[in-house]
């Protein structure tokens, strides 16, 4: 018996702009194809890269127009976790496999029933970074800028939370040069005949005929020629139906459904935010989260997310409510809305969602930044391929005048003049007043905020303290890469040397969601009993990221991108063992 599941309560939840039952008139069509993959983003063109090179017929379904191929990972900055590679050892960092899983166990905190699949995701992706991940990357291409980035460095005990060691590798190229090769793959496999793609076709239903997944139902939308990141047309033009023997979803997140954010916000990090920003374009709805447990899957996890708490809004944005993250080094002063320092080890780069945990228990949703001109020119980047645009080009004499050079790198300068999230003022009393103008209640006052940073100034004086922060600060200096082009020399804040004093205001900024549809180490779709809902496969942020949630609570960074990677090269090899490979 054939259904077709579009149950239009769980569509509307999922953040469908209709809301309420669509009444499809589904015309069949069938396609010579094997699989159906749904979303043109880094997993969905992996996982059709490798289909074809098993000779593979795949259908690629993307609603964006084709413009914005390859999906989230484009503007990211192309980070990727790796372990003990050429790299890390050149840079004299000890690594191994063992010490890897270690900082992922620690910072995970699998303690769920349903955590078993992740678990053993987990485990095999840390393998994949120690083992061939690299190696497969570089033999299509993928480069890597040499100074290895330390993100995610927790403060706890050595089995708790953080990277242990730097392993944050950046793609020289950033997103673009992730994506790169397997655009390139794709589209070599479309002019064997192997792939068709498919942009403006929204998928809104599962195919499922006698318990098993066969196709797909949806729409085609209006075609567009936005640029890039720019929210779509919605607007209905065609209906479709598509068969195929297996259909893998790849379909994304939920960062950018505010609605669906607020919904699964976990008690434990407190109420969720009443303002936010966000890191990802409109496309990123997670639509195909509902969809396809109407259609029999199961979803775990949906409460863990990943949001970042140093987010500022751009000032030139390309999407709702557009957000880039501070990648920060660890000199800046953290206060809460009040004026009270974060507390140990919240400091810049440390522990993501134990400082949005602590942040929300404030009864506000944001905090400051409070540096000099000195510290903004060397521990300021932004988070994006549009914010680097020397890395993103490939340019070595832009790299080494942006990150060696006098001054801050261009767009954070630029954010610095025109961002409305900052102040910079010559005296701290100024700076206080510019602080509470940007906020509706000003809750600073000027003697607390004095007080918290003559006292840290004091502790600057001698080459040994009780400030923690300050500890921190010299340690990573000890590492070289972060010594050259990282993070400043220690000085006091109040210094008028190192001036001017800024002030940044930090947004929560939407971007990862860590839970997912619950898949086996096939990337077979689970059902709520815990076997594989036949026919359907899925990879990428809609998996957890593998498994349902491969990060369990937390995540190490790097780790975003790689388990797309991982995930998409696993579901296109099983689709197409599956089926009988070539």
């Amino acid at each position: 018996m054939k259904r077709v599941a579009h149950l239009s309560h769980a569509i509307g939840a999922a953040g469908d702009e209709a809301g309420g039952l669509v009444a499809f008139a589904l015309v069949s069509t069938t396609h010579n194809v094997d699989a159906i993959v749904i979303g043109a983003g880094l997993a969905g063109l992996v996982a059709t890269a490798e289909l074809t090179d098993a000779g593979r017929r795949v259908l690629l379904l993307e609603q964006e127009p084709e413009v914005s191929l390859g999906g989230q990972a484009f503007w990211s900055f192309g980070g990727l976790f790796l372990v003990d590679s050429p790299e890390q050892r050149r840079m004299g960092i000890h690594d191994s496999r063992e010490l890897a899983w270690q900082d992922w166990q620690g910072t995970a905190g699998f303690d769920r029933p349903e955590d078993g699949w992740p678990r053993r995701w987990a485990e095999a992706y840390v393998d994949f970074a120690a083992g061939e991940k690299r190696a497969w990357l570089h033999s299509q291409g993928v480069r890597f800028v040499p100074n290895v980035g330390w993100a995610e460095r927790g403060g706890y005990l050595a089995t708790g939370h953080g990277n242990s060691v730097p392993r944050f590798h950046v793609t020289w190229g950033t997103g673009p040069g992730v994506i790169e090769p397997f655009v390139r793959r794709v589209r070599e496999a479309q002019r064997r005949g192997l792939v068709e793609l498919r942009f403006r076709h929204r998928v809104d239903a599962l195919t499922v005929t006698d318990g098993t997944v066969t196709g797909v139902a949806g729409h085609v939308l209006q075609a567009s020629s936005i640029a890039r990141g720019h929210a779509s047309s919605r607007e209905e033009v065609d209906e479709f139906e598509l068969e195929a023997q297996a259909v893998i979803v790849t379909s994304g997140g939920i960062g950018a459904n505010h609605e669906l954010v607020r919904k699964n916000w976990p008690k434990r990090l407190g109420e969720a935010p009443k303002n936010m920003i966000c890191g990802v374009p409109d496309h990123v709805d997670g639509r195909m989260l509902a969809i396809s447990e109407a259609a029999g899957a199961n979803i775990i996890n949906p409460d863990r997310m990943w949001h970042y708490t140093e987010g500022i809004k751009n000032w030139d944005p390309i999407w709702s409510r557009h957000g880039i993250r501070i990648l920060p080094g660890p000199s800046p002063l953290w206060l809460d809305a009040t004026g009270l320092r974060l507390p140990v080890p919240l400091f810049p780069g440390f522990d993501t969602l134990g400082t949005l945990e602590h942040i929300m228990k404030t009864g506000h949703d944001y905090t400051w930044f409070v540096l000099t001109q000195k510290m903004i020119e060397k521990e300021f980047a932004l988070s994006g391929s549009e914010q680097n645009p020397d890395l993103t080009s490939k340019s070595v004499v832009e790299v080494l005048k942006s990150r060696v050079g006098k001054g801050a790198p261009g767009p954070v300068e630029a954010f610095k003049q025109k961002g409305a999230d900052f102040v910079v003022e010559r005296d701290l009393l100024s700076l206080v007043r510019g602080m509470n103008a940007l906020t509706d209640e000003p809750l600073l006052d000027f003697a607390d905020v004095e007080r918290e940073i003559v006292a840290r100034d004091r502790e600057i004086e001698n080459p040994y303290t009780k400030d923690l922060q300050v500890t921190a600060i010299r340690g990573a200096r000890r590492y070289i890469p972060d010594r050259i082009t990282r993070v400043a020399a220690p000085h006091r804040i109040l210094n008028e040397k190192a001036g001017p004093l800024i002030a940044v205001r930090l947004n929560i900024l939407t971007r990862k969601t860590l839970g997912g549809l619950h898949t086996d180490l096939s990337s077979r779709v689970l059902r709520a009993d815990g076997e594989p809902l036949p026919g359907l496969y899925a990879a990428g942020e809609v998996a957890g990221f593998g498994g349902g949630g491969v990060h369990g609570y937390r995540s190490l960074e790097g780790t975003f991108l790689g388990g797309c990677l991982f995930s998409g090269r696993i579901a296109g090899r099983a689709v197409a063992a599956a089926l009988g490979g070539s």
